[in-house]
């Protein structure tokens, strides 16, 4: 077990030794940005190089230029450049035989495991009688299934207690590189941390988008995710106070301060907790997101998840707040964790290159423009993408989705296996596929156009008419100028309409152009310049039980 873990770290520095050789062997005139020559050449000196993310390049030509800021020169290599590194502390049982430790699960329950160690009974053994067998009961979790075969685990010790990381082994569907006719494409962002859709290859090469698609909201997560990283920076920014105080009292030779020693000790003790939050709830948002995922190409019937390749992605030019925060998802948790369970489901993960999936239409891949959300204009962003040649328009995530779909469909034959990683993967573009890789719509959205630009009232070719044909009322009989009373004789219980939203039912309103008898339509009578009278209800009589006779109510 020693052996094993020691040999881990001397892999690890190894690697990290030969890369900080290849960095200084090739390094630029501006560290801060690589030209494309620059970029060649440290890929060419780094082993392994050119397919290592530009990210892992760059962080380590900002750990140098910090060190040659700090001590005047150049790093002569890893040892000088970082420190000792750490060791874990964990046993790994799997580097045993079944000498040392054996597992193996209970008959009566599957639920419970055994696992069988041989320890010593004495500080110094010197034979086989100073070792002896213990037998560890462990309770497995319900994620395990009850066929799945239990390998030696990892002992960690947290919080006082021992842990086991338990691997286990079922058989599975067996994925495929090619072949694929139903796809899910999955595009990263934000505050929608995921925007997911499936697609459809058909026999004749089209290629057809099924539904709307769908979006994965985690703004509330990930701003809780960031108040916590507010704070624990403000903590540390404390310790690094109280450490300097420190400091300075003891080169003056003065007695510890107690009360600051105390307070930086509840003060290192709410970092833990805040690193502890941070860590649990970014994995609880990694495997929400990934179950979505996996969910949504199970229920479209897909066979294979094309994810982006955002290894190179650097969040920069955004401000420093949005930079952050686009550094601190957990994309690589999330892609890890979909990979684990679309395995389970004999669903394969590709990851295909992002480069062009947002600024391209997904119908004729011409570039699109980029402008406010119609529907939130007051929202900040370019979220609204329009395309000049053919009018696609929408959300530029849910374009993004249809065109990584698109892109690994036509791309399947030039998928390959990572040997390192063991993950599909498609390293670049062909041009002569990418031609292909366009969404044809389909005839539900192009039979009807549901867009609000016009009338949205249906137009007959006779329109109904506005006025009445009924014949008119005769004319009264009494005095000239008379009108009618209004109606107060009907059945009506309402008072009359205005002859417009801002007039009163008694008002008369002022001419402003030539007379129109529009009234009708209006609810005013025939002339819209003359109205009713106000109604005057007749008094009702109710009959008086004791004497007989009416009275006024």
């Amino acid at each position: 077990m020693a052996q094993e873990q020691a040999g881990r770290t001397l892999r690890s520095a190894q690697w990290r030794a030969e890369l900080t050789v290849g960095v200084l062997a090739s390094w630029p005139a501006a560290p801060a940005k690589r030209t494309a020559d620059e970029w060649a050449k440290v890929r060419a000196s780094v082993p392994g190089g050119q397919h290592l993310p530009s990210s892992v390049i760059t962080g380590r030509t900002r750990q140098i230029a910090a060190f040659a800021k700090t001590n005047g020169r150049m790093p002569a290599d890893v040892f000088e450049l970082e420190g000792v590194p750490g060791v874990a502390r964990m046993l790994l049982l799997s580097a045993c035989d079944g000498q040392q430790a054996t597992i193996q699960r209970c008959e009566d329950d599957p639920g419970r495991a055994v696992l069988r160690l041989q320890l010593p009974v004495r500080p110094a053994p010197r034979s086989y009688r100073d070792w002896a067998w213990v037998a560890c009961p462990i309770a497995l979790p319900p994620t395990v299934p009850a066929g799945a075969v239990v390998h030696l685990p990892t002992l960690r010790v947290h919080q006082g207690r021992v842990r086991a990381d338990l691997a286990y082994t079922h058989a599975v569907p067996k994925t495929s590189r090619t072949g694929h006719r139903v796809a899910l494409g999955v595009d990263w962002g934000l505050n929608t941390l995921l925007s997911a859709g499936a697609v459809r290859l058909h026999d004749d090469g089209r290629i057809t988008a099924l539904g709307a698609g769908a979006q994965f909201r985690a703004a509330g997560v990930l701003a809780k995710q960031h108040r916590l990283r507010r704070h624990g920076e403000k903590l540390h920014a404390k310790t690094d106070r109280h450490q300097r105080l420190t400091d300075a009292r003891g080169q003056r030779d003065l007695t510890p301060n107690v009360p600051l020693e105390r307070r930086q000790s509840l003060i290192q003790g709410e970092i833990r907790h805040v690193s502890a939050r941070r860590t649990n709830l970014g994995d609880a948002l990694a495997w929400a997101a990934a179950r979505w995922t996996v969910d949504q190409a199970i229920a479209a019937g897909a066979t294979v998840i094309y994810l982006e390749d955002l290894r190179s992605m650097e969040a920069r030019g955004m401000g420093r707040t949005m930079n952050t925060r686009l550094s601190q998802t957990v994309r690589g948790q999330i892609t890890e964790h979909i990979r684990h369970l679309a395995g389970e489901t004999g669903i394969a993960v590709v990851t295909v290159p992002a480069r062009g999936t947002s600024s391209r239409c997904p119908s004729c891949v011409t570039p699109l423009r980029h402008r406010k959300a119609p529907d939130r204009p007051t929202t900040p962003g370019w979220k609204w993408a329009l395309c000049p040649g053919c009018g696609w328009q929408g959300d530029r995530d849910q374009g993004a989705w249809r065109r990584i779909a698109a892109r690994g469909l036509t791309h399947q034959t030039k998928t390959v296996v990572d040997r390192t990683t063991a993950t599909m993967v498609i390293r670049a573009t062909v041009d002569q596929l990418e031609a292909r890789a366009i969404i044809t719509p389909t005839a539900s959205t192009t039979s009807r156009d549901r867009s609000k630009t016009g009338p949205t009232r249906h137009r007959t070719t006779r329109p109904a008419p506005r006025r009445r044909r009924a014949p008119s009322p005769a004319r009264p009989t009494g005095p000239a100028g008379q009108r009618p009373e209004g109606h107060a004789h009907t059945d009506r219980t309402r008072l009359p309409r205005a002859a417009n939203r801002h007039q009163g039912a008694h008002t008369i309103s002022t001419p402003t152009s030539r007379h129109r008898p529009r009234g009708a339509a209006l609810g005013a009578g025939f002339h819209r310049h003359a109205h009713a009278s106000p109604p005057r209800w007749e008094p009702i009589l109710e009959p008086d039980t004791q004497s007989g006779s009416g009275s006024l109510s």
